[in-house]
């Protein structure tokens, strides 16, 4: 089963149905980061630190499984050189329409981030990698790329499901489900997701995420936790997500 194919096809749909993560920025929002007045997300809630990007300006920035038109047109306000990759037609479809409305330009490709990424090694200063790994089976190979194609001393945000929202039932309140999620080896689980309408989704531990990161050469240098926005675990502020900055080490 093609699962990858099932989920662009799945976040083609929840977008032309107003899913919030597909709504492009407006033009106000856009001509505030043009005067410095920006935030960006990882996560559902916590804007991600200012710090964590730095002076982006002349940057080489991959926004990866960030289509949507949400960050990458505040990172081309900023002046970046921006290049986004998804899977998704509607999420890049959105980029497009941004990237015309202000006049920026962007590189948009379309791609499964589950192979080998088709850029040549060193080209990225910035790699941002909203929340998207619950959608891949397996994440380390994700981050070796990532350390392939950042240059050194370059930088990768991510924004990281820490399994917990597998867990609990619909409404958040008792814990029904095991840990790991993996419906490719669950037929019960994969119908109960297909038939939820919600793609093939995977937990993962924060061995695979942020042990993938280090394995792969990266040096953790900050972390913070967000909740869902809403729901029964927010109210009792339970953390679901947690985002990370990773550098690859200068070169000696």
């Amino acid at each position: 089963m093609n699962y990858q194919y099932i989920n662009s096809e799945t976040i083609d749909r929840w977008v032309e149905e107003g899913w919030e993560w597909g709504i492009p920025i407006t033009h106000e929002t856009y001509l505030k980061a043009l005067c410095g007045d920006w935030d960006v997300l990882l996560t559902p809630t916590k804007p991600v630190p200012h710090g964590w990007l730095g002076d982006i300006a002349g940057k080489k920035l991959l926004g990866l499984a960030s289509g949507g038109g949400q960050q990458m047109p505040i990172f081309a306000a900023l002046g970046a050189d921006c290049t986004v990759l998804d899977y998704s037609d509607r999420q890049l479809d959105s980029e497009r329409t941004v990237s015309a409305r202000e006049g920026y330009e962007i590189k948009i490709i379309k791609a499964d981030m589950t192979k080998p990424l088709p850029f040549s090694d060193g080209e990225f200063d910035i790699i941002f990698h909203p929340v998207s790994n619950c959608y891949i089976e397996k994440v380390e190979p994700v981050f070796k790329e990532c350390y392939r194609i950042l240059k050194s001393g370059g930088r990768l945000l991510s924004g990281l499901d820490n399994g917990v929202n597998f867990l609990v039932d619909d409404d958040e309140s008792k814990i029904v489900n095991t840990l790991p999620v993996n419906p490719l080896k669950d037929p019960e689980r994969l119908k109960s997701f297909l038939g939820d309408d919600c793609g093939v989704q995977f937990s993962h531990t924060l061995e695979e995420q942020i042990g993938g990161q280090l394995r792969a050469g990266f040096v953790l240098k900050d972390i913070y936790e967000d909740t869902n926005g809403s729901g029964y675990l927010h109210e009792h502020n339970i953390p679901c997500f947690l985002a990370t900055l990773s550098i690859k080490p200068e070169d000696k």
